[in-house]
């Protein structure tokens, strides 16, 4: 196992860097710095995806058939560690990174005709529905329903916490076509057009904060919405086979440049805030050591990502270490929001849409502390999220017992 990066590999950092520096413009940094997480927005997140695909840069994971980079595993690596350091938003991982996958592993040549040039293209903004009340982690308890009526699908019921689904064109969807003994049987993976009659996307208000920049979940209700079943993904019935196979898709790839990043922007505000006593925080001992000891986390989960991505160049499989890598990214994502929260103390009470009045660079006045204080509440609440997304963190940890222990 080699983990060193070639000259043709930094090289190829160095390409990365160049681009990141042009393209993305200072109306994206400023919506990035006011922020809860990645996204800043339909529109500028959509203008940016854009110019990563004029780049050829959009889908690093797709094989090159369907229009991917033929990137090496070292490269995309390094193309994530990059975005990450810089601090620009990631690509979407609904579309790209998620439905991609499953429509290339298991659709139709006429699925994958209408939707791949579209995802690849950043045309269509997707959306995840998963989830229902009462179903959750225990995603196979699903209940809402898919009837058959002729050539469509009629659908009844709800999904929660969809992420920026007043934002999407698609959805990916499962949903229950029979009822078996066994839970994970008789459910189906549909795409269904979101300007289709009867489907209505309700905001959730959250404490990270509930106004219009910083919406992020919704609940959806369909009612009485036909679907084709042309739009159904591979078998009915089968569904939890493909949700399966899109998981490790959300829960793998690279936390450590992103951790590193948000790693160092507690760093920087260490060194400006005072600690209570005439000195910066960053000079206080206690805090220095939680710093230290959550850098040597970041660093070991650096390396271990490092040792895996090596091995997928060498072909091997991911298997449990999704989960593994989920799990302790999870976790190191809120901690580091919680010593961002001790940096800035009170000064972080005022949310974003209390200290910035819009883009336009207006505030309301005045503000008690600095502006970047305004962030780090809202990324507080919004980093809960992590431990039970994408499956919750004793989730991950039955998911390793049995593949690795076979308990």
């Amino acid at each position: 196992m080699d983990l060193a990066f070639s000259p043709e590999d930094l090289a190829f950092r160095d390409e990365v860097r160049a681009f990141i520096d042009s393209a993305f413009d200072d109306d994206m940094r400023a919506r990035s710095a006011q922020s809860k997480t990645s996204a800043i927005g339909r529109e500028a997140q959509v203008r940016w995806f854009k110019r990563l695909a004029a780049r050829g840069w959009l889908a690093p994971d797709w094989p090159v058939e369907y229009g991917g980079t033929g990137w090496s595993q070292s490269e995309k690596f390094i193309f994530d560690m990059e975005m990450a350091l810089s601090g620009a938003p990631t690509t979407s991982n609904m579309g790209l990174k998620m439905c991609a996958p499953v429509i290339m592993a298991f659709g139709t040549p006429e699925q994958k005709a209408q939707h791949l040039p579209k995802i690849l293209n950043a045309d269509v903004w997707w959306c995840q529905g998963y989830s229902e009340p009462g179903s959750g982690s225990d995603l196979a308890s699903l209940s809402m329903k898919a009837v058959r009526d002729g050539d469509d699908y009629v659908l009844n019921g709800s999904k929660i916490w969809t992420t920026y689904a007043q934002y999407a064109d698609w959805m990916f969807c499962l949903v229950r076509t029979s009822s078996e003994p066994q839970k994970q049987r008789g459910i189906s993976f549909l795409l269904l057009d979101m300007k289709t009659p009867g489907i209505v996307v309700r905001s959730l208000p959250t404490l990270d904060g509930p106004k219009d920049g910083a919406q992020e979940v919704n609940q959806v209700f369909f009612e009485d919405v036909r679907v084709p079943v042309s739009n159904r993904i591979g078998e009915e019935g089968q569904g939890w086979t493909y949700a399966k196979y899109l998981l490790q898709f959300e829960r793998g790839g690279a936390y450590a440049p992103g951790l590193t990043h948000q790693l160092n922007t507690v760093k920087r505000y260490a060194r400006l805030e005072l600690d209570g006593q005439d000195g910066a925080m960053m000079r206080d001992p206690d805090f220095r050591k939680k710093l230290a000891d959550m850098e040597i986390k970041v660093e070991t989960l650096n390396a271990t990502e490092l040792k895996v991505f090596a091995g997928r160049a060498a072909g091997q499989a991911m298997g449990p270490v999704s989960s593994m890598l989920k799990l302790e990214g999870s976790q190191a994502q809120q901690a580091i929001t919680e010593l961002a929260l001790e940096v800035v103390g009170p000064y972080a009470s005022p949310f974003v849409e209390d200290t910035f009045a819009g883009l336009t660079g207006e505030k309301n006045d005045p503000r008690a502390g600095p502006d970047y204080a305004a962030t780090v509440a809202p990324m507080y609440f919004n980093q809960r999220k992590t431990s039970i997304y994408a499956g919750s963190n004793e989730i991950q940890h039955n998911i390793m017992a049995k593949m690795i222990l076979g308990i």
